[in-house]
């Protein structure tokens, strides 16, 4: 355990938590245990790092991020009963987004109130205001320590209230800390137009950064304690939402007023924030760079049998996500990922082991297609792959072996695909390098069609054939139905989504230019994919694409949720984007899991696993009716 969560672990039985989880009743009431919190240096960052930074590093729980759970990346089986908890720390709320269970009665990560997976922001953003408000109390803490501490109570502040804004659109802003014995009418705070909450938000981060560490120096103590580089990052994400379709003057939300009738909502687009957008990209680009952040490279380890070319490059994808603190993570949280036996499929042949592994995060088939083929293309447009037989069983062959078993029956959709294909996605007949056997000439592999015959446990089993393999390290191993894994901090932000998200502000400020080309470009290189322009008119039945806007709009989208996918991003992506829905129009489909016959012509027919419900008003999230209730100053949210 690092040092510093022992410190939050201490520290917090120390400090005072109010029992109500009403955002407005969070007041700090024991007066003397707040003196002493800030009665020398020592106490000051322990409630600093114990109360501010806490909630942040519970972001790396995926589950309850609707960035992971409601992005129609990875579904769980639906025959999960609804109140049915995940095996290990987290639970299934989450999932239910996609399942058109939200409700304004008991919302779905309740990020307003704490509940139903929903984490009590509010909360912690009145930490942050307590903090700045007694940090001048310790008379031995230094004019830097307390430059640099103030500094990251304002990003945790800033961060906190941008979480809020993603998920609820206006919202008050949380300034100060309000006095327990204030006013009623003070108490009752209401939403801010949507873009003072932006700025407000970015004028936070603007104070913050030049008063932050450029790196950790120490990183025993100090990993993922808030440095410049993550803090430029941020502003450039926040910007990049303030400019995207969602809130930059989208007509489904401009009639909605608040209770005296002043405009939520930006009417109209405004164009200039596309650019403010890529000049912060651009910023925090510079920073990282400077900073030594650079694409990860595998180095082979020890115990490694045999490891080809071809594989190290897939571990290079892979690694960049599980192998923690590496020079590509911009950002990691100082949280664990605890949901690697959701994630990994059953190795052996053996069906006897099938429930060592409950295997339920399952990829749609939808998701998988998203990935290019070999040439950098999406499967529908490559003229050189045979799209419409994509279904259709054929064997391994010798030209993708390192990938696909050679002379294993598999769907013919699995060959000839990009590197990052191999490197996220396991499939039946996939080759599963690592989990006890580093010899890539002797390679275990996935035989999905000797699963679990009508799963009796309604837990253990993926329902559509497909598991985010990115999300489990290759030296993750089970023996005798024992599952030992290897253990990562979650990444939250990693060097090319920046590059790429610079490349879309490019592209919305200015349309396709060589500037935007490089950036994605270089996120191509690595996975050894032709530039854009080339692959298009090489490969593509729609050369042309990339040279309008629309089109590479469509390509750095499509290229964002390759690059991101499983990390947490793309249901934000696709919220901003006014694109989940489409996503959400077809049914999530697989395989026939079901296969009684454990046969491989029974296992190749499609299954619809559920139709996912996704509507206008889902894109925001519903305020608890109750809290409406208590404070008649706020308004819902938008259709809700």
């Amino acid at each position: 355990m690092k040092p510093w969560i022992k410190i939050i672990l201490a520290s917090a039985l120390l400090l005072p938590v109010a029992s109500c989880k009403k955002y407005l009743d969070v007041t700090p009431d024991n007066v003397a245990t707040l003196n002493s919190s800030f009665a020398n240096a020592n106490e000051t960052q322990s409630y600093l790092v114990g109360n501010c930074y806490s909630i942040m590093q519970r972001f790396a729980d995926v589950v309850r991020n609707p960035g992971f759970t409601a992005s129609g990346e990875i579904i769980i089986p639906t025959d999960l009963p609804s109140n049915q908890s995940l095996p290990g720390n987290g639970q299934d709320a989450g999932f239910n987004l996609m399942r058109g269970f939200q409700n304004a009665q008991n919302p779905i990560l309740n990020y307003w109130d704490a509940y139903n997976q929903g984490l009590n922001i509010w909360q912690a953003i009145r930490f942050c205001n307590t903090f700045l408000d007694n940090v001048n109390t310790p008379p031995d803490l230094s004019k830097d320590l307390k430059s640099r501490w103030i500094a990251e109570a304002k990003f945790l502040k800033a961060y906190y209230h941008y979480w809020l804004i993603r998920m609820y659109g206006a919202i008050p802003i949380a300034d100060v800390a309000i006095p327990v014995n204030a006013p009623t009418d003070q108490v009752r705070q209401k939403q801010q137009p949507l873009d003072s909450c932006f700025n407000y938000v970015v004028r936070l981060l603007d104070e913050a950064t030049p008063y932050l560490p450029a790196s950790i120096q120490n990183t025993i103590t100090e990993d993922g304690r808030i440095t410049q580089v993550i803090a430029l990052a941020v502003k450039a994400e926040v910007l990049a939402t303030a400019a995207s379709p969602l809130f930059n003057g989208n007509p489904d939300y401009a009639p909605f007023k608040d209770i005296n009738g002043t405009s939520l909502y930006p009417a109209t687009a405004d164009a200039s924030k596309w650019q403010k957008a890529a000049a912060a990209c651009k910023a925090a680009i510079d920073a990282a760079q400077a900073n030594g952040a650079a694409l990860y490279q595998f180095v082979p380890q020890s115990g490694i049998t045999h490891m080809s070319d071809s594989t190290r490059k897939l571990q290079n994808i892979q690694g960049a996500v599980v192998d923690s603190w590496n020079v590509e993570q911009i950002w990691t949280l100082n949280q664990g990922f605890g949901y690697q036996i959701q994630a990994c499929p059953r190795i052996t042949t053996d069906a006897t082991t099938v429930y060592a592994f409950f295997s339920n995060f399952s990829v749609p088939m939808g998701e998988t297609e998203i990935f290019y083929t070999k040439n950098g293309v999406p499967i529908s447009e490559d003229k050189t792959w045979d799209y419409a037989s994509r279904y259709k069983v054929v064997q391994g062959d010798d030209a993708n072996r390192l990938y696909v078993k050679k002379g294993y029956s598999t769907n013919k959709g699995n060959l000839d695909r990009e590197q990052r294909y191999y490197a996220d996605v396991a499939f039946d007949g996939s080759i599963w390098f690592g989990f006890g056997n580093t010899d890539d000439n002797n390679p275990n592999f996935v035989n999905a069609v000797n699963g679990p015959a009508a799963p009796t446990d309604p837990i253990a089993y993926n329902s559509t054939g497909y598991w985010p393999k990115k999300l489990v390290p290759y030296q993750t191993a089970s023996a005798n139905s024992q599952f030992n894994q290897k253990g990562y901090y979650w990444p939250f932000m990693r060097l090319p989504s920046l590059w790429l998200l610079y490349a879309e502000c490019l592209n919305e400020a200015n349309g396709p230019t060589a500037d935007a080309y490089t950036w994605i470009d270089k996120v191509r290189a690595r996975v050894e994919l032709p530039g854009v322009l080339q692959a298009w008119s090489t490969y593509s039945r729609n050369p042309a694409k990339p040279t309008t806007k629309d089109g590479l709009r469509d390509i750095i989208h499509q290229e964002r949720r390759i690059e991101l996918a499983f990390e947490g991003q793309a249901g934000w992506d696709l919220r901003r984007w006014k694109e989940l829905q489409n996503v959400f129009t077809n049914p999530f489909i697989g395989w026939n899991v079901q296969n009684l016959a454990k046969a491989t012509s029974a296992y190749y027919n499609l299954h619809t696993a559920y139709q996912p419900q996704f509507g206008l008003k889902d894109y925001l999230f519903p305020i608890q009716k109750y809290d409406l209730l208590i404070n008649p100053n706020l308004v819902q949210t938008p259709y809700w």
